[in-house]
């Protein structure tokens, strides 16, 4: 299960979508959300996979490193399926005693499903494809402008690329730990929902040690490097926009009018 969990993974490749510029990844995948969001009909839907499994073609991603995105949270996907699918209002295609399956609340729970997958895949292709370095400086490019209110826009990146970076190796460290535990005698499936809480702390403590431990000496190493924030620092690779970015910019701004008009474009020409 751990190994399934891809959040903070990199990709390398040399793909269209990892040539780009990292502000326009960013800035594309909030687009996308929003695109998501306004989508309320099938065509709407149909247009977002076709786009999703177009950056994948581009991204030379392989197939299973997608799906595994996806796994982790197969349980929640499924939930949020089951609740619209019994709890929704309209015609009736399938009852069974107090049970009964509507077509609005079926169509509902499709969508939101859906709407939850293409909300995973394509915030880990932005990881897939982008570096955890070259991700800091586009978000701290991101929030330059709101230095000038008092936002730590280098702190706020760093921060968030740590997170991101460590997210795998806290994972690997806690798989390591488990087979450690596993073959002194831990059992970690058995028993009821109180007997499972306890059976983690073998886990729990000797990772929490590990993770501050490897917290301190991330310190120590910045210190060492005399690293005192964001002032007076450069880049390494200055970030520039391409002619690929301004498609990109293009094609994305293209989906979300296109997708704003399938929401809205029927009542305006009805007006």
């Amino acid at each position: 299960m751990l190994a399934d969990i891809t959040l903070g993974q990199y990709y390398p490749g040399t793909s269209f979508v990892h040539k780009l510029d990292p502000r326009t990844k960013i800035l594309a995948t909030m687009s996308f959300i929003v695109a998501v969001f306004l989508a309320v009909s099938a065509t709407s839907y149909v247009i977002l996979v076709s786009f999703v499994l177009g950056v994948i073609f581009l991204a030379k991603l392989p197939v299973i490193l997608v799906v595994k995105s996806i796994k982790p949270l197969w349980i929640i996907i499924l939930l949020t399926m089951c609740i619209h699918l019994l709890t929704g209002q309209g015609e009736v295609i399938w009852s069974w005693k107090f049970i009964s399956v509507t077509k609005e609340g079926l169509s509902m729970g499709v969508m939101m499903s859906l709407r939850l997958v293409l909300l995973l895949i394509i915030s880990s292709i932005l990881t897939f494809t982008t570096s955890p370095i070259v991700l800091t400086d586009g978000i701290e490019s991101l929030l330059k402008p709101f230095k000038r209110v008092g936002v730590p826009a280098h702190e706020l990146a760093m921060m968030m690329t740590i997170a991101l970076r460590f997210i795998p190796t806290l994972l690997e460290e806690t798989d390591r730990i488990m087979k450690a535990q596993m073959a002194r005698g831990a059992e970690f499936t058995g028993g009821n929902i109180i007997a499972r809480a306890k059976n983690m702390l073998p886990i729990l403590i000797p990772l929490f040690i590990s993770a501050f431990r490897r917290a301190d000496e991330l310190a120590i190493a910045m210190e060492s490097r005399c690293y005192r924030g964001g002032e007076g620092r450069t880049c390494m690779h200055e970030l520039v926009y391409a002619n690929r970015d301004i498609l990109a910019a293009t094609g994305i701004i293209v989906l979300i009018l296109f997708i704003a008009f399938l929401k809205w474009g029927g009542e305006l020409c009805a007006i």
